[in-house]
């Protein structure tokens, strides 16, 4: 294959209250972007993920309330996103596909979700936008299908992981990097593997530096043979919910930066989008697209190791 794969579905942009704070039409204006700017791609639609690979992961009675719609309001208000038959089938399918984005990275290399990255999503709860913690899922299954046995989550999302750091805290397969703005959401972080504290207004030189250093040394310090890659484009100076002043310019550098070390030694790579908030919804579309344009640049150097 000579073009990234992606992964993407058309129903990840149910039917949605246009005013809310959530940018779900994004996904689809993500596609239409791609589609436009990054056409050497070949797309995957995936399968719902199961329920026994989920409550690997949720504990069984949160998924049960949350499938079955029967969670209470205090938990539906800390996910902070309607409930609706749609989003559940949503929910379940953009699961799948981080799921497969990762077996599809494990077969050519590299690979692109067009959505995921809910890293506030905890082992009994939901937070912040965030249903199921498709990190912590997709990295158990990894590694419970032995396609993986050290699984890095490097997360450069403009807020910590922290969903991720509580699941996996206790995961000798797994290491959890959070690179994050210190002063925003969540209020009380969890403890990653790792953690990056950047301070409010950081531009690009300062921020690209730190994300490429940091790689390198959790790379060479615990040698992973996976690397699951949250781009969060919520750094962008023009985000909504974000803190730090990281131009278009300077996202692109952080993610052909990401993607070319990781694949330049040789490990797989699956990236998925992470947050990004704007009301113009096509401008946070566009900055989720570089993560893809990067990935492409990426493979069209390195290739697939099925191609070579």
């Amino acid at each position: 294959m000579n073009r990234l794969p992606i992964v993407w579905d058309a129903r990840y942009s149910p039917v949605f209250p246009e005013s809310h704070r959530f940018p779900m039409a994004k996904f689809q204006l993500l596609k239409d972007w791609v589609d436009l700017h990054v056409p050497e791609t070949r797309c995957f639609s995936p399968s719902p993920c199961a329920l026994e690979i989920l409550t690997a992961t949720h504990h069984p009675a949160y998924v049960e309330g949350f499938q079955t719609g029967t969670l209470d309001q205090k938990a539906i208000r800390e996910i902070g996103l309607p409930w609706s038959e749609g989003l559940r089938d949503r929910t379940l399918l953009a699961l799948g596909g981080s799921i497969q984005t990762c077996e599809l990275a494990r077969e050519f290399g590299l690979a692109s979700h067009l959505a995921g990255g809910t890293h506030h999503a905890h082992y009994d709860r939901g937070s912040g936008f965030c249903i199921y913690n498709d990190l912590a899922v997709s990295a158990r299954y990894l590694v419970s299908r032995g396609l993986a046995s050290r699984v890095l989550i490097f997360d450069c999302d403009v807020h910590q992981g922290d969903g991720t750091a509580a699941i996996l805290a206790n995961d000798a397969h797994t290491f959890t990097c959070s690179i994050h703005a210190e002063k925003n959401f969540p209020v009380r972080k969890v403890d990653s593997d790792l953690d990056v504290n950047c301070p409010d207004g950081m531009t690009d030189d300062a921020y690209v530096s730190l994300v490429l250093e940091t790689l390198d040394s959790v790379i060479a310090s615990w040698h992973p043979d996976f690397v699951i890659y949250d781009a969060g484009s919520d750094v962008h100076v023009d985000d909504a919910l974000g803190r730090l002043s990281v131009t278009t310019e300077g996202l692109y550098a952080r993610d052909y930066g990401v993607i070319s070390r990781i694949r330049g030694l040789g490990i797989p790579c699956a990236t998925v989008i992470g947050g990004g908030y704007d009301k113009d919804r096509a401008r946070v579309a566009a900055r989720h697209g570089v993560v893809v344009r990067a990935a492409q640049a990426v493979f069209a150097q390195v290739g697939s190791p099925n191609s070579l």
